[in-house]
């Protein structure tokens, strides 16, 4: 599945990135500790956080996200999308809760990250 179809399924917000939205969704990942992401992530996944500072960028990078989704309307600052936009990391927001999120990206056929 693609991030434009999950965009489109889930009625989100494109923040930055929107060159991206051809790319790929193998997995889906909902976690707000940047350690625990970067130790369990996989190209390809969608990642939900309310995190929205500037390292979820740098961490989307080093795995290769497929997105982000930040839910609940949480805004996030321009200098942050600015960076995305530069690296190239797609940043979608939603006024669901993460919660709500998993379980739609789920039921779309999105499944979890492998356990390692």
């Amino acid at each position: 599945m693609k991030v434009s179809q999950i965009i489109e399924a889930l009625s989100l917000k494109v923040l930055a990135g929107e060159s991206f939205l051809d790319r790929e969704v193998c997995s889906g990942y909902c976690c707000d500790l940047l350690s625990r992401v970067m130790a369990r992530g996989e190209k390809g996944m969608v990642w939900i956080t309310v995190q929205t500072h500037m390292n979820i960028v740098a961490v989307a990078t080093l795995i290769e996200m497929a997105c982000i989704i930040i839910p609940e309307g949480i805004e996030v600052e321009r200098k942050v999308l600015d960076k995305a936009e530069e690296e190239g990391v797609i940043i979608l927001s939603s006024d669901l809760t993460a919660f709500e999120l998993a379980g739609k990206l789920y039921q779309m056929g999105i499944v979890p990250v492998k356990v390692r």
